[in-house]
């Protein structure tokens, strides 16, 4: 199974015999999430995302991926309040997604079945939140929707992960570092990740700026541009936390990525 430890502790295959009498709370509490300063997005999010957070791309070769920053510093989502609640206008599909994700297996991962993550608090037998299965074990329209939003998810992954292909097939991305100060006074730097090279980009001819042009390629990439002045936005939810939370430790960070889906 692809490794989704970031937030998945037991994802295990759904089927009527084991959940039957499973509900699914979710969108009540977001703790789960709140060790991560970065998540993976897909394409079709870059233009809502970019409103309010840094989007950005780790890994190397072929395991470039784009990830959303949530915080600066490791273990820290300036996203989640102490209460559990999120704090932004977006919600990045990967969180919305949790519990399901996909498993693939087969000689070439063709075949993905549906999971669910056992440790995951809101999973109940009270009613509490959607049913997976009716009283005759049919799946409920609730599933039968995230079955849907997971399929999705994966088409999406798919298409991103070509995105990204052209994006080091023309060497636009380049290491970067992100240094700034904290409310406290004192310098720290966030690195790991690569963003477009804005001279690299203008140097395209103007056949290959066509074609980025046509395939959205290019909007993509202004999505990915303009989000990085968000930087100073989460130093200013930094500002914005309670004075003991500041005072975490300022090591350097690096965005804390999931590996995709294959």
């Amino acid at each position: 199974m692809t490794n989704q430890l970031l937030i998945y502790e037991n994802a295990v295959p759904i089927s009527a015999e084991t959940h039957r009498d499973i509900s699914v709370r979710t969108g009540a509490n977001w703790a789960f999430s709140k060790t991560l300063n970065s998540v993976p997005i897909v394409a079709a999010e870059f233009e809502p995302a970019c409103i309010e957070m840094p989007i950005v791309f780790a890994g190397e070769g072929d395991d470039v991926a784009p990830v959303a920053l949530l915080g600066l510093r490791a273990e820290e989502n300036l996203f989640v309040s102490p209460e559990g609640n999120w704090t932004g206008q977006y919600v990045p599909a990967f969180l919305r997604r949790y519990p399901f994700v996909f498993a693939a297996s087969g000689e070439n991962g063709e075949t993905l079945t549906l999971c669910i993550d056992e440790g995951f608090e809101g999973l109940n037998k009270e009613g509490r939140g959607e049913r997976l299965f009716d009283s005759d074990g049919e799946r409920t329209r609730y599933l039968e929707n995230m079955l849907q939003f997971t399929s999705d998810y994966q088409t999406q992954h798919v298409l991103t992960r070509s995105f990204c292909a052209r994006l080091v097939e023309l060497d636009l991305l380049e290491p970067a570092v992100a240094t700034m100060k904290l409310p406290d006074g004192q310098s720290h730097s966030l690195t790991g990740f690569r963003r477009v090279n804005r001279a690299k980009l203008a140097a395209l001819e103007t056949d290959t700026i066509a074609e980025l042009f046509r395939n959205d390629t290019l909007a993509l990439i202004h999505f990915h541009l303009a989000s990085l002045g968000h930087m100073g936005h989460l130093v200013q939810r930094i500002s914005d936390l309670p004075a003991a939370a500041a005072k975490k430790g300022k090591k350097a960070a690096k965005p804390n990525v999931a590996e995709a889906e294959a």
